[in-house]
């Protein structure tokens, strides 16, 4: 649970340092601020939930019921067409990753550890230049602005997968 006003923090600050830390983790945020536009941009930064604080006992914990089974829970008033745009670009995402080379994806794998380019280019063998600029072909593909957002967006989905999928298509040529 995160509140967003938290010591040292502004605004979505925690929550990117949290995601980027561990992308994995469900976060659900607990606001006093109620505002639609909150809610939608953190949705669109991976939450797995948004519960306001004026929300009672019962809803509270039907909220993290929820987000334990894996949903994301947002109150009925905030629901803006819950899913449907984040399955697309879901796809989207899935569809823009397939284009990216076995060494981008090696590269994005360690960006989403949390790697710096000059630990990349020392685990790859490579020099600093080259890793900037598989990071510069990766943000282009996946039509993203930056590395925290890339971490954000590929943690909602099966990355792991996908790799598996590229490692056995390498092995059938």
């Amino acid at each position: 649970l995160l509140d967003l006003f938290m010591p040292d923090t502004i605004g979505f600050e925690g929550l990117l340092e949290l995601r980027t830390q561990s992308p994995r983790l469900p976060i659900v945020i607990v606001s006093g601020l109620e505002d639609k536009r909150i809610v939608r941009e953190a949705l669109a930064y991976g939450i797995a939930g948004f519960i306001p604080k004026s929300a009672r006992k019962p809803e509270l914990a039907e909220a993290i019921r929820q987000v334990m089974e894996g949903s994301v829970y947002v109150p009925e008033a905030y629901a803006t067409n819950p899913g449907s745009s984040a399955l697309s670009s879901q796809g989207d995402l899935v569809r823009r990753l397939k284009t990216l080379t076995p060494q981008q994806l090696r590269v994005l794998q360690m960006i989403r550890q949390g790697l710096l380019n000059k630990q990349i280019g020392h685990e790859l063998g490579v020099e600093q230049t080259t890793v900037k600029s598989h990071v510069s072909e990766i943000l282009r593909k996946l039509d993203l602005y930056s590395r925290t957002k890339v971490v954000i967006e590929v943690a909602k989905i099966d990355f792991d997968a996908i790799l598996a999928e590229t490692a056995s298509k390498k092995d059938q040529v």
